[in-house]
Order: structure tokens, then C-alpha cells, then sequence
């Protein structure tokens, strides 16, 4: 009796735990599909400029600010930004800084996309190399190059 019981109980758990398993990727939705489902009046409403006016970061990525610099003279401003985040599409960040560096005038130069992403932006003074990094425990790190153009020597 008591091995009916726990067997009865067993089936159960496993039951409800294939169904939660079943529903729970169906409650989530990623930048992508809301972009889409809005018709991409969204892009509009979500990223912040962080140090560099022309470099906008998706606002649900949290900036390290201790592992962040930049450098600013009158003639230009250089720096590296770091950002993470737990839990992110990286197919969706990719989308979003390829949509918002072109608003912004960048071009882009060329892209590797793999376990490490690197997109490459110019503009006729300065290049942008974004990074982004998946690690092992779930957590994705950003990292937002900025810098001017080598001159060209005579």
C-alpha cells in the first residue's frame, strides 16, 4: 500500500514537472519577437547612452563601472565599456546594436558570430568594436570599444 503511495506520488511530480517544463519557454519572449509583435516601435523606447553619445545600450544591461574607462581629450574621447547581464539572447543584442549603430552612422565593417560575437562599426573618425561573451554559469558580458581613427601619416 505505502508503495503505491509513493509510487502514485512520484508519478504526480514527474507530471507536473514535464508540464511546467512544457509552458515555461512559452511565457518568455525575447527582444526579437516583441520588436516584431509592435511592429518595431520598441527599439525606439529602450536603450540608454552611456559616456559615448553615439553608443546605445540595451537598458536591461547592468554597467560595470569598475571594469569601464574612458579617456577624454578636446580632440577626442576613447574608452572601453563593460556590461552583463544573466539570462540574454544574444541573437537579440546582436539585432539590436546592428539596428541602433546604423541609426547612430555607423557603419558596420565586418561581424564573427560564435561562442565570443564581435561586431565591428566605423565612422569616418572613430571605430566601435562590440564584444560579447557568453560564459559557462549563464552570465553574458558586453564589452563596448570606442576609439578614434589612426591619422594618416605624410
Amino acid at each position: 500500500m505505502a508503495h503505491r503511495l509513493v509510487l502514485r506520488r512520484s508519478v504526480s511530480v514527474f507530471l507536473a514537472i514535464l508540464l511546467l517544463s512544457a509552458i515555461w519557454p512559452g511565457c518568455t519572449t525575447t527582444t526579437r519577437d516583441r520588436q516584431r509583435e509592435t511592429g518595431g516601435q520598441e527599439r525606439e523606447s529602450i536603450g540608454k547612452y552611456y559616456h559615448f553619445e553615439d553608443v546605445r545600450v540595451p537598458a536591461e544591461l547592468n554597467y560595470q563601472q569598475k571594469k569601464s574607462f574612458v579617456y577624454e581629450t578636446p580632440r577626442f574621447k576613447a574608452g572601453v565599456l563593460v556590461f552583463t547581464k544573466w539570462r540574454l539572447d544574444v541573437d537579440s543584442l546582436i539585432d539590436f546594436f546592428n539596428y541602433h549603430m546604423e541609426k547612430d552612422n555607423w557603419k558596420l565593417v565586418n561581424s564573427f558570430k560564435g561562442k565570443e560575437s564581435i561586431l565591428n562599426f566605423s565612422k569616418p573618425d572613430k571605430t566601435c568594436t562590440i564584444k560579447i561573451k557568453e560564459r559557462w554559469q549563464g552570465t553574458t558580458e558586453v564589452e563596448i570599444r570606442v576609439g578614434p581613427l589612426g591619422e594618416k601619416k605624410m
